[in-house]
């Protein structure tokens, strides 16, 4: 495997896919440079040392050869240089102003980095943008002439766009640190995204970077929100960044894209515990090795476990549990240790030295994962967020991917990317979300 890092600007794919933000410049057609001289290599099939020096031009002043010539006069730009106030609405035109001259490339970026597209015109006198250029940002152009004798040309032109409309704010997640191999990213929206090539033009602007490379892709899990998962878990020791290169674009009339601090995420061990409601025990498995077997209880009749993988959100060294918080109809209020939270509907891995006789044996909890006193403190410690934990041969619903907590794994991979607009045009997710209970259950 490569340990090079991989982009993904459109849902993460390996292969980049074609940006409409950032696609390559059009070149003039064949035969519309008009050279007067032709550079020749009589030494291409000989040893590297004598071809390095016996390239040289048929002619003895080749014009190609000098340096190039201030080609200010000779080009006119609709953007006049060093301003700050240019219209974003307005498209960007480059002409040759000159009769004796042709524009040979127009290279027009933004301080991110972005690449304006455009067009240059059969005649190779007029060229201009075919995307929008982004609102508040700063571009450089640059631009090749050629002369009636050959000569190449340059002038560069530096400009800043006047800032329009409301800003689309991302949020992206998680914070900076170190999480399982089981922790999405996030990107949260301040305003509701529904158009297929809006969506589209958003996704392709949230950047994520991967070492060592993944196969991953952006999922809509509703019109303000997308997660981002690799294809499966997350490599151990993994370096990851999530940047937003959303700033100054359009996203539709009146709302251009804001700024966004990136995010830059560290995975470590491989942690995967597998609850086994049948056998009632844990197994908590580090890199592939089983490093613990715990006994455990879960959900007893009326109150069952969701099967299914789900991710440590918290550790939550004391939590008190109660019957209110979930509708119990049977009375408890009990002070809980080590509790390690799975679900926003209050499913956690928690001491229960209370069910002690049962750990191992049967399932008398409301739902969470109870272990003795020692065991739960030493998962505490061992697990992180972002960790994994499964859930196996339980009678309870299945976990949900979005709404309780990050339930993404339980969603299939080809399913997964049909909610990437890149990928399968516009889908708005799995359908409705779980709705959470936000008091923990025992």
């Amino acid at each position: 495997m490569s340990d090079r890092p991989d982009t993904f600007p459109a849902g993460g794919c390996s292969a980049p896919a074609s940006d409409p933000v950032s696609a390559s410049l059009p070149r003039p057609p064949a035969g519309s440079r008009k050279r007067r001289y032709v550079v020749t290599c009589a030494s291409l099939l000989a040893p590297l040392t004598v071809g390095l020096s016996a390239c040289s031009g048929s002619s003895g002043s080749d014009p190609l050869a000098s340096a190039p010539y201030d080609a200010s006069e000779a080009v006119s730009v609709n953007a006049p240089a060093d301003s700050t106030d240019v219209d974003p609405e307005k498209p960007l035109e480059v002409t040759a102003a000159s009769g004796e001259d042709t524009l040979t490339d127009v290279y027009a970026t933004d301080a991110a980095g972005r690449v304006l597209a455009g067009e240059l015109s059969a005649d190779s006198k007029r060229w201009h943008s075919t995307s929008p250029l982004a609102a508040g940002v700063r571009y450089t152009v640059q631009v090749s002439t050629e002369n009636d004798d050959g000569a190449p040309g340059r002038r560069t032109v530096r400009f800043e766009t006047k800032p329009q409309g409301k800003k689309l704010k991302v949020d992206l997640g998680p914070d900076n640190g170190t999480y399982g191999v089981g922790q999405p990213l996030t990107a949260e929206l301040s305003h509701r995204v529904k158009g297929k090539r809006q969506r589209e033009l958003v996704e392709r602007a949230l950047k994520v970077e991967s070492h060592p490379r993944v196969e991953g892709s952006w999922h809509w899990v509703d019109s303000k929100e997308l997660h981002f998962r690799p294809k499966s878990y997350w490599p151990a020791h993994a370096s990851i960044t999530l940047r937003s290169k959303l700033k100054g674009l359009k996203i539709r009339d009146g709302l251009y894209g804001g700024d966004s601090p990136a995010v830059r995420m560290k995975t470590g061990d491989r942690i995967v515990a597998t609850a086994d409601a049948s056998s009632h025990q844990m197994k908590v498995e580090r890199n592939g090795k089983v490093v613990r077997t715990v006994p455990i209880t879960t959900g007893k009749s009326g109150y069952e476990t969701r099967n299914g993988i789900k991710v440590i959100l918290t550790k939550e060294p004391f939590v008190r549990m109660t019957s209110a918080s979930i509708g119990a109809s049977d009375f408890y209020d009990l002070p809980v240790h080590w509790a390690t939270r799975l679900t926003n509907s209050g499913e956690y891995v928690h001491g229960a030295p209370w069910s002690v006789g049962s750990q191992g044996v049967s399932n008398t909890s409301h739902g969470c994962t109870g272990m003795s006193s020692a065991n739960a403190r030493w998962f505490f410690d061992n697990v992180r967020q972002g960790d994994i934990v499964q859930h196996v041969n339980t009678t309870g619903e299945k976990m949900a991917p979005f709404g309780n907590g990050f339930g993404d794994w339980n969603m299939p991979w080809k399913e997964w990317r049909k909610g990437s607009a890149v990928h399968q045009g516009e889908h708005g997710g799995s359908g409705p979300a779980e709705s959470a209970r936000l008091r923990p259950q025992v």
